[in-house]
């Protein structure tokens, strides 16, 4: 099977046409602000991948999910990586179905049915901020909720449909506050987006600022976690498992890319390009167990620390990886073109996404004691 068959071979199953569309345009077309990546994916199905087949969607496992991802990464970094900011938000709503209360059924298969974009306001970007920590205030009153702040970076800002935010409420029980998780309308009144990605690097992910000023969520639209800040619970564990493992196998894809052109090089010795097929194949592995783990039934805390493992052991590969497939393309591709160079940045994206690894250390060891697991 030739590198990267497999993957492409699930993205034209689940979402026929997509891979074809996406070669066909040009790499740094893709992964520019006016990028034609995020309505090809939504005009394939792309936003009911992780919805059950009952409710309209295409029922990816999350081992097809992680290989879509890098399929979708080889192609546009910057479509790979806001659409698992989508998949991140839809996996949560499709966890609340399991519950079986309310009408969080119905927001998911209108997402499916409609190929709608949810964009994620979680406090991902926030320095020194935990990415449980709510980026935005609520205030609660008899017409539903009234929710102010920002988010920015906010990929899929100026394509999305919905827009997820955690906020603190009132306790369902009348004590204290619990983490809910509101749906916003892209066409709230209240709810502007301006522009904040200024790098060249990824802007098709249309990470722009999202602004909220008192914005009106009625009741139905708040989804209610039952966990304080700062802490998880089953169904936030499982929503942070399924963004580790998709965003680790979005830029694997993007490295994935820069391995493919090495591989294609008879001029490159066999031996280097096996060295490099062994160490890309090497992290797709570890992440598809998790994957597996995920399919196998609800991901707890054991399996979301092992996400983060397996996360920060593929950071390590992709930084082998990326400067030798770079190097063993040679100075007249780097210099013919911008794709090399650009790959080679983006794949270094993987470590800039919450939780970092140096917060995490104290945690990871904690949780390596028998303590409980939380995200810095």
């Amino acid at each position: 099977m030739r590198f990267l068959e497999r993957e492409r071979a699930i993205v034209t199953k689940l979402l026929p046409g997509l891979d074809e569309s996406l070669r066909a345009v040009p790499l740094m077309d893709l992964e520019g602000s006016h990028s034609p990546g995020i309505q090809l994916f939504r005009d394939s199905g792309g936003p009911g991948l992780v919805v059950p087949v009952s409710c309209q969607g295409k029922g990816a496992t999350a081992l097809d999910a992680l290989r879509v991802q890098r399929a979708l990464g080889s192609r546009s970094p910057s479509l790979a990586v806001a659409t698992t900011m989508h998949h991140f938000s839809m996996a949560t709503l499709v966890g609340l179905i399991a519950d079986g209360e309310g009408l969080e059924w119905m927001l998911v298969e209108g997402v499916a049915s409609a190929n709608r974009l949810v964009a994620s306001g979680f406090a991902e970007g926030r320095p020194g901020a935990g990415i449980l920590s709510p980026s935005m205030t609520a205030t609660v009153g008899p017409e539903g909720v009234r929710i102010s702040g920002v988010k920015r970076p906010c990929s899929l800002a100026r394509s999305m449909d919905l827009l997820t935010a955690s906020v603190m409420v009132p306790g369902a029980e009348g004590a204290g506050e619990e983490l809910a998780v509101a749906l916003v309308p892209a066409g709230s009144e209240g709810l502007s987006i301006s522009s904040f990605w200024s790098s060249s690097f990824l802007s098709g992910a249309e990470s722009d600022q999202v602004t909220l000023t008192d914005v009106l969520v009625p009741p139905e639209l708040l989804l209610r976690t039952s966990a304080p800040a700062g802490q998880l619970d089953e169904l936030q564990t499982a929503g942070f498992v399924w963004f580790e493992l998709l965003m680790t196998g979005s830029y694997l894809g993007a490295a994935s890319a820069l391995v493919e052109r090495v591989l294609c090089n008879e001029r490159v010795p066999e031996s280097e390009r096996v060295r490099l097929l062994v160490e890309a194949e090497g992290a797709m592995s570890a992440a598809e167990g998790i994957a597996r783990r995920i399919d196998e039934g609800c991901p707890d805390e054991s399996t979301l620390a092992d996400s983060l493992c397996v996360r920060y052991c593929v950071q390590d590969a992709l930084s082998r990886m990326v400067p030798r497939a770079v190097e063993l393309l040679g100075g007249l591709n780097f210099m013919s073109s911008d794709e090399v160079g650009y790959l080679a940045a983006c794949s270094n994206g993987l470590s800039l996404h919450p939780p970092s690894r140096s917060r995490m250390t104290s945690p990871l060891a904690a949780h390596l004691a028998d303590g409980p697991l939380t995200i810095a």
